[in-house]
């Protein structure tokens, strides 16, 4: 089969093309997995992460991928949940404890890091992470739902919102469009600000129905209740502090953050920051629950997501889109290229 496959960790803007396509051998499945005959991939700013280094893979080399909608190609002989030409779809969470709090057991292991994911045409997978995929989504619009939906879901039920209570947003791609319809469906009265550091983000922002959109560093109108952060930099994290209201909550949706601007953080002050009751959380990785449920509010929207699709053996370029910031929306990889939309 056909896949683009990490063979060492590099830093994108010392070698932009950092995936080598390569001919590998279709996976061996379990008796408790089921083959995948992959259709769509999401690219996710995850992969960023582990081609440069933030969150290396376990071994190399490693197909990377998290966002992974394919077709049941063959079962194992103790599958039980799915059957052959299934629609089924994979997230970051490959395998975990099956607890509650599976996303923060040392069992958990990542799809597209720890274990090869959904840059390639097929990919093996245990029957239990393995999601039915609702038929009003193309195989596209379905893929950034796995991560940057999925742990957006987790990261507003996080955020402890009421219905009317203003939510900022930091950071608008793959993620944060889909956080924002979700918001607005869940919360109708709650106001959304988003913070971005586009024009064309700021302006993608209110055509979705933002009450207010700047810069990242801006102030808002007034005090926000909540804030979800989901850039890959330091300088969001104290400008969403402070523009939180008291008692305010910021919630951090990244895997990890970059050390371009880390320094920023020695002007944090106690008074302006982070007084008056104000908190901070972060959002570890996802739950398949957390996968299972989010599929099922996004049917009954149902979300629209917005996506940019290019060919399995163009990942590299996608990837370098989403790096500099050139997406509205989610960059999708699809393994057959007569589907492609570019829009």
């Amino acid at each position: 089969m056909r896949a683009m496959q990490l063979k060492r960790i590099a830093a994108l803007a010392d070698i932009p093309e950092p995936l080598q396509l390569v001919e590998v051998p279709v996976p061996a499945i379990k008796e408790d997995q089921v083959l995948m005959r992959i259709a769509a991939c999401g690219v996710c700013h995850t992969e960023l992460d582990e081609i440069e280094g933030r969150t290396p893979p376990a071994e190399l080399p490693v197909i990377p991928g998290h966002e992974v909608i394919g077709y049941v190609e063959q079962i194992g002989a103790k599958v039980t949940l799915h059957k052959v030409g299934d629609r089924v779809g994979v997230g970051w969470i490959y395998t975990s404890s099956g607890s509650e709090y599976e996303n923060l057991s040392s069992s958990f292991v990542a799809t597209g890091r720890d274990v090869n994911g959904g840059y390639a045409e097929f990919m093996a997978v245990g029957q239990d992470y393995a999601f039915n995929i609702p038929k009003v989504f193309s195989d596209a619009e379905a893929a950034p739902l796995l991560c940057a939906g999925a742990v957006g879901y987790r990261a507003l039920r996080i955020a402890g919102l009421q219905d009317g209570d203003s939510l900022g947003l930091a950071g608008f791609g793959g993620s944060g469009h889909l956080v924002m319809q979700l918001a607005r469906h869940l919360y109708p009265h709650s106001e959304i600000f988003v913070f971005a550091r586009s024009h064309a983000e700021q302006d993608f922002a209110r055509d979705l129905g933002a009450a207010w959109a700047g810069d990242i560093e801006a102030e808002p109108p007034r005090p926000l209740r909540a804030i979800i952060d989901t850039t890959p930099a330091w300088r969001p994290v104290l400008a969403s502090l402070r523009n939180l209201e008291p008692g305010g909550r910021l919630v951090i949706n990244a895997i990890r953050k970059e050390s371009g601007d880390r320094s920023i953080m020695a002007e944090i002050d106690y008074a302006e920051h982070l007084w008056m009751e104000k908190e901070l959380k972060t959002v570890a990785n996802v739950t398949g629950d957390d996968i299972a449920e989010f599929l099922q509010v996004a049917a009954e929207i149902p979300l629209r997501p917005t996506v940019r699709t290019y060919p399995l053996e163009q990942a590299n370029k996608a990837l370098q889109y989403l790096r500099e910031g050139h997406i509205r929306g989610a960059n999708v990889l699809l393994m057959n290229s007569k589907h492609l939309k570019n829009n």
